[in-house]
């Protein structure tokens, strides 16, 4: 499981540091009245927080149900890369949601749900979090958190979303090394806040958000995200599903939540999909 034990001799074992290990009815506390939109599990380990609820979601599990983990077997990131969770040093959960107006109803929901949790992580944190389209938490350029999104459902009927967060909250040199990205955890970043608190303040802005993006879809969000861009202006390259790149200028997002790029000629152009991937351009 990636942990580190310590033997002491004459004494035992211990880890090398206390952990504040994840329990239902703490997080339900900290949530107050929102504890009522929320099915919440908590597990002991899983091979994914996503596939097990999406399993879930197909047997009929209510909108609002949450599984959590203390530990991922086979974590899944975007792009059909690996997630890498860290026993009592992740927070690692996954949320269902379900719509009523189809699958073309949940364009930007990824962002919204990022935008969720760099609010929560903000609440907390000297060192100010932001965004990389279409789903990363990041703090001076480093991933703090990634987001996975799957959907199943109709264009235009029932639809559902089971919504995976992984967020890095101490990392042993060990686990950084196993991550192909420059990565960043709470610890680091002088963030004492323990897990059951932070989930529960993911929660709730996530709930917050959630609110507001059936209402009126991303559109609603998408100022408030622009706030918290990490490559507004930059010089980026995105590598596109065909294999071409194309070089540009970030511009921010539309109301959709697709990527802006401005490219040599000044146009503007909108990129969307699972399988862009952004970079600074360092042309």
């Amino acid at each position: 499981m990636g942990l580190t034990i310590h033997a002491v001799r004459g004494r035992g074992y211990r880890m090398p540091e206390p952990v504040e290990w994840l329990d239902g009815v703490t997080v339900a506390d900290y949530l107050g009245t929102v504890a009522e939109a929320y099915t919440i599990h908590v597990l002991d380990s899983v091979d994914s927080t996503n596939t097990t609820l999406m399993a879930a979601a197909l047997n009929g599990a209510v909108d609002g149900t949450l599984i959590c983990t203390e530990h991922q077997q086979s974590g899944k990131g975007r792009r059909g890369r690996q997630w890498h969770s860290v026993l009592g040093g992740s927070l690692t959960f996954s949320v269902l949601w379900r719509f009523e107006n189809g699958l073309q109803s949940l364009s930007g929901l990824s962002l919204a749900v990022g935008l969720a949790i760099a609010r929560a992580v903000n609440r907390h944190s000297r060192h100010p979090v932001r965004l990389k389209w279409p789903n990363d938490v990041l703090v001076d350029y480093r991933k703090l958190a990634g987001i996975l999104v799957e959907v199943q459902g109709d264009m235009h009927g029932a639809a559902f979303a089971v919504v995976g967060v992984g967020l890095n909250v101490r990392l042993s040199g060990a686990q950084r090394d196993a991550v192909d990205q420059a990565v960043v955890d709470l610890a680091e970043m002088g963030v004492v806040v323990g897990r059951n608190r932070l989930l529960a303040d993911c929660l709730l802005e996530l709930h917050a958000v959630l609110s507001l993006f059936r209402q009126h879809g991303f559109a609603s969000l998408r100022e408030d995200w622009l706030k918290l861009d990490a490559y507004a202006g930059r010089a980026v390259a995105l590598a596109l599903p065909d294999a071409r790149s194309v070089r540009g200028m970030a511009s921010g997002v539309d109301e959709t939540g697709a990527f802006l790029l401005r490219d040599a000629q000044a146009t503007l152009r909108p990129y969307s999909g699972g399988e862009i991937s952004l970079r600074l351009d360092a042309a």
